[in-house]
């Protein structure tokens, strides 16, 4: 499946929520939360692996923009 730069913000903004989740004090049941974040944040490495390949960039390249678009919105260029 391709995917769009777009698509890799929403991939590692849900694995970031999931790892948020996992991390409350509030989590009813942390093995499925912490499967939950596991599974997102392997989502998002083979979104970026995929896309980095289609597109001829260099995967850290492509994760490290995409990590800033996240964590830094108002600093990054998409």
């Amino acid at each position: 499946m391709a995917h769009t730069f777009e698509d890799l913000v929403q991939l590692e903004q849900a694995a970031v929520q999931a790892h948020q989740q996992y991390l409350s004090p509030d989590v009813d049941d942390p093995d499925t939360a912490r499967q939950a974040w596991v599974d997102a944040a392997a989502a998002f490495q083979t979104a970026v692996t995929d896309y980095a390949a289609d597109k001829g960039e260099s995967r850290v390249d492509v994760e490290m923009a995409v990590k800033k678009a996240v964590r830094h919105p108002e600093t990054a260029a998409s």
